[in-house]
């Protein structure tokens, strides 16, 4: 790959800017890291803009279940393509068009019943509200069980109710999309929600870089998912991009995220520390604004006792 080129600045946000030459020093770490895997990333020039595309892995952070676009019983159930699948279900045009996408994915289909209950917190198996249907079965009638049976899938590990049409991914576990450098996040937002054919709005959830620190950076509107992804670097033990709800999480800055791993004693001492160091500077100010006080008395003492001007 050429990495070289003109030298200008690509956008990486509102009013945020990166050099060409920097960004592909960037993106050329991001492939040596993924090289010989799909994840690694390429790029071309199109009227002189720098454009990278390929695949950006997504954790799922949901803590509720979503809905899926409901379909007729008579229809081939068709469920949303495989978290692990290579490619996104969807074709991009330019500049991140979806196209309409010429084959389905493979997906594995199998009988809820059959798969066991091992799947990860947030994944809707054993946690009250989020299977509308329930997994015990002691207290059903065998018809009951059957129907229930014949509506309820384990889709590539995750839950998914055929009847209601809630799909709960199990929490961290990762899809992946192909986008390019200059889609937004509402984009990227949509085109993951479109692939696995969910009917939730957009505007519900939000992308997340969650750093194994704690630290929690909220993509904003104007921000490129893509390029984001390549300035964090390759490495997801370090950070993720996570899709979760908008109302669910907050942010936490890289000052905070350095404190929370640290035990209750050790915090309570740095609070100590940080209030006689709080009681110090008090002090020194008080004594400063107490000399100044008495030196501007002096000087109006001074004054008033002096002679009458004429």
């Amino acid at each position: 790959m050429d990495y070289g080129g003109c030298e200008y600045l690509v956008p990486c946000g509102k009013d945020k800017y990166i050099s060409k030459n920097e960004l592909l020093l960037h993106l050329k770490t991001y492939n040596i890291y993924y090289e010989g895997q799909n994840l690694q990333l390429r790029h071309r020039e199109e009227e002189g803009e720098l454009i990278v595309e390929g695949l950006l892995n997504i954790s799922w952070g949901l803590r509720r279940p979503i809905r899926l676009q409901m379909q007729d019983d008579n229809q081939r159930i068709r469920p949303p393509p495989s978290s692990s699948s290579w490619h996104s279900g969807c074709n991009l045009g330019a500049h991140g068009s979806v196209l309409k996408p010429s084959t389905l994915p493979d997906i594995q289909v199998t009988d809820a019943e059959a798969v066991p209950n091992t799947e990860a917190p947030g994944s809707g198996a054993g946690e009250p509200g989020l299977d509308p249907v329930g997994f015990g079965t002691s207290a059903r009638t065998p018809s009951e069980q059957r129907r229930i049976r014949r509506h309820r899938f384990s889709i590539n590990g995750h839950f998914y109710n055929h009847k209601t049409s809630v799909f709960t991914p199990a929490y961290g576990s990762i899809t992946n999309v192909r986008i390019n450098s200059t889609m937004t996040t509402p984009q990227v937002l949509k085109l993951l929600l479109n692939k696995f054919k969910i009917e939730n709005s957009a505007e519900e959830f939000a992308l997340y870089i969650v750093h194994t620190s704690g630290e929690k950076q909220k993509l904003r509107a104007s921000d490129y998912p893509l390029i984001a992804r390549i300035l964090q670097g390759p490495c997801e033990q370090v950070s993720k991009v996570f899709l979760m709800e908008k109302d669910q999480v907050e942010e936490v800055t890289y000052d905070v995220a350095q404190y929370i791993k640290f035990e209750m004693p050790v915090l309570r001492s740095f609070i100590q520390k940080l209030e006689e160091e709080e009681d110090r500077e008090v002090k020194k100010l008080m004594r400063k604004y107490s000399i100044l006080r008495l030196m501007i008395e002096q000087r109006l003492e001074e004054i008033s006792e002096g002679p009458t001007a004429m």
